[in-house]
C-alpha cells in the first residue's frame, strides 16, 4: 500500500477555531487526500459557524479535498457510521479524524505504515495514534503494543474490518454474553455506552464491542501522538478535563523496522478496568439508581 493513497476522513461541525488547529496538523503531516464531512446545523444559531467551517474546508489548497456538505444534522454517531462506510467502499483503508483532534508531525506516516504492515492480518482490526499513560503498560518502551479495546481518537482501519458495523452495540454486547465473553473486561463504561448508543447517537462503542466479540486487536503507539482539544461544554465526545487529557505531546515514535507480533499485552484489560470501572457491585448499582432519580428530579424542577 502506498501511503499516498490512504485518505483522511475528517468529520467537522461548527467549531472553526478547533478545526483550524486540526487542519494545521494535517497540513504539517503532508496529507494527500481528505474526505471532509460537514454536518448540517442542529439549530439555527449554528448556521453561521457551519458556513464558516465549510468555507475553511473549501479553501484548502495543500491537498485534494472531497467535501460532503450535509443538508441536515446527522449528529456525530450517524455521520461517522455513514461517512466511513461510504469511503471504505472506495478505499482499502482510511484514517479518521474529528475536528477537535490534533497530532504531531509523523503521525500520518506512522499510521500508514501500520495499516500497510497489518493489512492482511485478520488479528488486527484497527490502529490508533492515541494512548494514555494510565492505560499504557509499564514495560512498553519504543514499540507499539496491542490492545483488545479499540480507540476512537485518530484511528485507522481497513474495509475488511469495517464489516458488521451495521449491528448496534447492544446486540454485539448480547452476542458477547452468548459466547461467554466478559462484557466488563475492558471497563464498565462500555456497558452503559452500549445501552445508550442509539438514543444518544454515539458510535464508537459499537466498534469496540466488535473488536471484543471477534477477539481482534487495536495497535496503539508507545506514547500518544494525538490530543483532544475539545475538553469543554461544546465537545463532541469529551466534556471535561478528565484523566483523558494527556501530558504534553512529544515527537512521534520511530516506525518499527520489525513490527511486533499481534498479541494483546496481558496488562491491557486490567488497566482499562482500573480507569473505567469493573463489574458493578450491588452498592454501585444502588448509587447509580439514586443518582438517576436525583438527576431526573432536578431536570423536572428546572423545566417548571
Amino acid at each position: 500500500m502506498n501511503s499516498m493513497f490512504v485518505p483522511i476522513i475528517l468529520f467537522a461541525y461548527a467549531r472553526p477555531d478547533h478545526l483550524r488547529r486540526t487542519l494545521d496538523c494535517l497540513r504539517e503531516n503532508h496529507i494527500p487526500l481528505i474526505y471532509a464531512f460537514s454536518d448540517g446545523p442542529r439549530t439555527p444559531d449554528k448556521t453561521s459557524a457551519v458556513l464558516e467551517v465549510r468555507e475553511m474546508l473549501k479553501s484548502i489548497d495543500w491537498c485534494e479535498v472531497v467535501l460532503c456538505e450535509r443538508e441536515r444534522n446527522l449528529g456525530l454517531g450517524c455521520s461517522i457510521l455513514t461517512g466511513v462506510t461510504e469511503v471504505l467502499k472506495k478505499h482499502e483503508s482510511a484514517i479518521i479524524f474529528e475536528d477537535d483532534l490534533i497530532c504531531v508531525p509523523g503521525t500520518y506516516q506512522y499510521l500508514c505504515a501500520a495499516l500497510d504492515n497489518f493489512k492482511d492480518d485478520d488479528r488486527v482490526m484497527s490502529v490508533t495514534g492515541w494512548t494514555h499513560p494510565f492505560v499504557t503498560p509499564r514495560d512498553v518502551t519504543y514499540l507499539p503494543y496491542f490492545d483488545g479495546r479499540a480507540e476512537c481518537w485518530v484511528w485507522g482501519t481497513w474495509s475488511r474490518a469495517w464489516q458488521a458495523m451495521d449491528t448496534d452495540a447492544k446486540t454485539l454486547m448480547e452476542q458477547c454474553k452468548d459466547q461467554s465473553i466478559d462484557i466488563y473486561q475492558y471497563g464498565a463504561d462500555l456497558v452503559d455506552m452500549a445501552k445508550a448508543e442509539l438514543s444518544q447517537n454515539i458510535w464508537a462503542v459499537r466498534f469496540l464491542y466488535l473488536h471484543i466479540l471477534k477477539k481482534r486487536l487495536c495497535l496503539r503507539p508507545p506514547w500518544s501522538m494525538v490530543e483532544h482539544i475539545g475538553f469543554d461544554s461544546n465537545a463532541t465526545n469529551a466534556s471535561d478535563e478528565s484523566w483523558l487529557k494527556n501530558p504534553p505531546l512529544k515527537f512521534a515514535p520511530p516506525i518499527p523496522a520489525l513490527w511486533p507480533e499481534p498479541v494483546e499485552h496481558p496488562a491491557c484489560s486490567r488497566l482499562h478496568q482500573k480507569v473505567c470501572g469493573t463489574r458493578p457491585t450491588v452498592a454501585g448499582r444502588l448509587y447509580r439508581f439514586a443518582y438517576r432519580l436525583a438527576s431526573k428530579a432536578l431536570r423536572a424542577s428546572n423545566t417548571r
